[in-house]
């Protein structure tokens, strides 16, 4: 039997893409290769951080990298490869790294924010959700004096940011030393527990009748009059009337549809522990100096950095968990972290931070909802009412607004 729409993968804005739909009244199917628990959607910060914050793709960031390595504190690694799409991808986004293009990025990223903690609160206020969620704002901390004041020229008039001092700073961050120099609290920023959030969409989405068909990989894609006519597994064979590729940094299937992406996989880090109460972060912060991020979560913190670029290895490498931990212990009193779980996976980047979404240029029954990095959390209810209303309402990209606005077909 012909199923109605099928969503190739169960990340966060698959998961999104489904609620979304569902409520629409279409009937869903998801199939993912795993079981939902160790994607980049279980594994990273929860930041909710539309607001104020620059993207990855920003002016200098090129610059501040190279500055970063010499110091041994950068969280990038970038690993020597044969592949000339990853040279392509590096050299297109450090072209796009433009004030122009950064001012483009921060008037989107506050509509699609905005519009994703409006669906949130619903989740939480009609759907009975509960995955930790706080609107309490990201303290952005600087451990260098000429980057914090050359934040301070852009922030110091700035609606909804508060300038703090070090001894302010501490308040928030109990643990810092006296190396840091202050921070900015974006207060219409805030956080989730991405694991809790996962787990209870899915109870959710079960509830309203979406299928899930965990542990098995879909293989092939077969065309036929410019249409996906079915797709195998490695259990078996679907067909449906429309199909969403929202497989995160695999572009394996997007390739059997002829189209390779400037996006790659960038590998991130993320460390969760417990630690004394007193000592915890009182909101979500990131040291913007080193890119490493501190989470509190309901029992625990979690600790996020690293961007390995060029790697194809899913394994957890020490030396990078050791470097963020002493690249932060500069800059903090000692602290006991215990009961200490680490995680590594990748995130789909795009060369602008635009998300991959809207329907196949050549198959009319394909739609893709990838390319968000590490904004998935942020913008993952929005890309599921945007894939909504195309598949429902409009039909085709030139006829949508937000993909017009918001999708790389036409931001590149």
């Amino acid at each position: 039997m012909k199923k109605d729409i099928i969503i190739i993968g169960g990340g966060v804005i698959g998961l999104m893409c489904a609620y979304c739909l569902q409520k629409s009244g279409r009937t869903i199917t998801i199939i993912d290769k795993n079981n939902l628990t160790d994607g980049a959607s279980f594994g990273n910060a929860g930041l909710l951080s539309a607001f104020k914050k620059a993207p990855l793709s920003n002016p200098g960031v090129v610059l501040d990298t190279l500055k970063l390595m010499i110091k041994g504190q950068s969280p990038v690694n970038i690993h020597p490869s044969l592949d000339l799409h990853l040279y392509k991808w590096l050299y297109k986004f450090a072209a796009s790294a433009t004030q122009e293009r950064l001012k483009r990025t921060l008037a989107l990223f506050e509509r699609y924010g905005e519009l994703s903690l409006n669906i949130y609160k619903d989740m939480l206020e009609n759907d009975g959700m509960d995955f930790y969620f706080k609107e309490d704002g990201l303290l952005l901390v600087y451990t260098e004096e000429k980057t914090f004041n050359e934040k301070l020229q852009i922030y110091k008039n700035t609606h909804n940011v508060e300038i703090l001092s070090k001894e302010k700073t501490k308040e928030y961050m109990p643990i810092i030393n006296d190396k840091v120099i202050g921070s900015f609290l974006l207060k219409e920023n805030g956080h989730l527990d991405p694991a809790e959030f996962v787990v209870e969409l899915k109870k959710y989405l079960e509830k309203n009748n979406v299928e899930f068909l965990l542990n098995e990989e879909v293989t092939k894609l077969e065309f036929e009059n410019n249409e996906i006519s079915k797709i195998y597994t490695s259990k078996s064979s679907y067909s449906a009337q429309t199909y969403i590729l929202s497989t995160g940094f695999d572009d394996t299937l997007a390739k059997q549809a002829q189209n390779r992406f400037l996006m790659t996989p960038a590998k991130g880090y993320s460390i969760t522990f417990t630690m004394q109460e007193e000592q915890k972060p009182k909101t979500c912060a990131l040291f913007a100096d080193l890119f490493i991020a501190m989470t509190p979560r309901r029992d625990t913190v979690r600790m996020t950095s690293k961007l390995e670029i060029g790697s194809t290895n899913p394994n957890i490498v020490q030396k990078q968990i050791n470097s963020i931990h002493k690249n932060l212990s500069l800059y903090t009193e000692d602290f006991k972290k215990e009961n200490i779980e680490e995680w590594a996976g990748f995130r789909p980047l795009t060369i602008n931070d635009m998300p991959i979404i809207g329907f196949d240029k050549t198959y009319k029954n394909l739609v893709y909802a990838t390319g968000l990095g590490w904004l998935g959390i942020t913008f993952a209810p929005a890309i599921g009412k945007i894939i909504n209303d195309l598949i429902t309402i409009n039909k085709k990209n030139e006829t949508n607004i937000d993909i017009l606005l918001f999708s790389s077909f036409y931001q590149g």
